[in-house]
């Protein structure tokens, strides 16, 4: 049961992150089947490994809020990692380059990219075990203050790695900048009345706060494109009407979050 049940949640993480990214892309980009089913696939077998290797329990409404937001990170983090360093592709359709570059201009060796990249990754990893090191050497319940500033780490990372990727096409955005790492310490806060564990507590506030500051982005503000595609032309307007129909899906997954943290604040 445990099993199946992450299988679940990480499937509804992918399907929630894969519908956001449709949902800006597909009016200049297209909708591709295989594309959208990349997301909720990966976060199924995300679920599966992560649920085991945690040892989070899936069963109980508190472990369902858990497990989301951690796969939502780790999903997305392999995702950014893949189209930032290895996927090669025509950047001339992005106001906003998507592979890896300094100060606008893509890094066209693939070897150099590949390098980066696997430091990027080490580092995160590095950060990683920091956290649990430090989750194991604690005698008690962490301070508050420990909550707020090792659960905003995901929130800090993301946002050096959106200004490295979009100051140099529009600029630097103070309030952009630091939205990140106050959304993720609050969500932090929040998840701890859920786990003791400081490195889940880190992983799903950096998830969450992904998860709504996309749906913000993207639903609060439909007409405008994705900064990436500033300024650029919509090839595919059909799915301008066409993406509509998955937005009861997306509404529907967070309303089961939702109802998972209404039960797990009052179970």
């Amino acid at each position: 049961m445990n099993t199946f049940l992450a299988a679940v949640v990480g499937l509804l993480a992918g399907v929630h992150a894969a519908t956001w990214g449709m949902y800006k892309d597909a009016p200049h980009e297209g909708f591709s089947l295989s594309k959208y089913a990349r997301s909720p696939m990966l976060g199924l077998g995300l679920g599966v490994l992560l649920q085991a290797l945690a040892g989070i329990e899936p069963r109980r409404p508190a472990g369902l809020v858990v497990l989301f937001g951690v796969v939502y990170a780790v999903e997305r983090a392999l995702a950014e990692i893949y189209k930032t360093f290895l996927r090669e592709e025509d950047q001339a359709k992005y106001f906003i380059p998507m592979q890896f570059h300094i100060l606008g201009r893509v890094v066209r060796n693939r070897g150099a990219r590949w390098l980066v990249g696997a430091l990027y990754t080490a580092g995160l990893a590095g950060m990683l075990v920091a956290v649990a090191r430090l989750e194991r050497g604690a005698a008690g319940p962490h301070a508050l203050i420990t909550v707020l500033l090792v659960g905003s780490l995901g929130g800090w990372i993301s946002a050096f790695g959106g200004a490295w990727k979009d100051a140099p096409s529009e600029g630097f955005q103070t309030l952009k900048f630091f939205r990140s790492p106050a959304l993720a310490a609050l969500f932090a806060a929040g998840l701890s009345t859920l786990t003791p564990d400081l490195l889940l507590i880190t992983l799903a506030a950096t998830g969450f706060t992904v998860a709504s500051t996309e749906t913000y982005k993207t639903f609060f503000f439909p007409s405008k494109p994705r900064g990436k595609f500033a300024g650029m032309p919509v090839r595919y307007p059909d799915m301008l009407r066409r993406r509509q129909r998955f937005v009861p899906v997306y509404v529907a997954i967070w309303a089961g979050v939702l109802a998972a943290v209404i039960g797990a604040t009052h179970g």
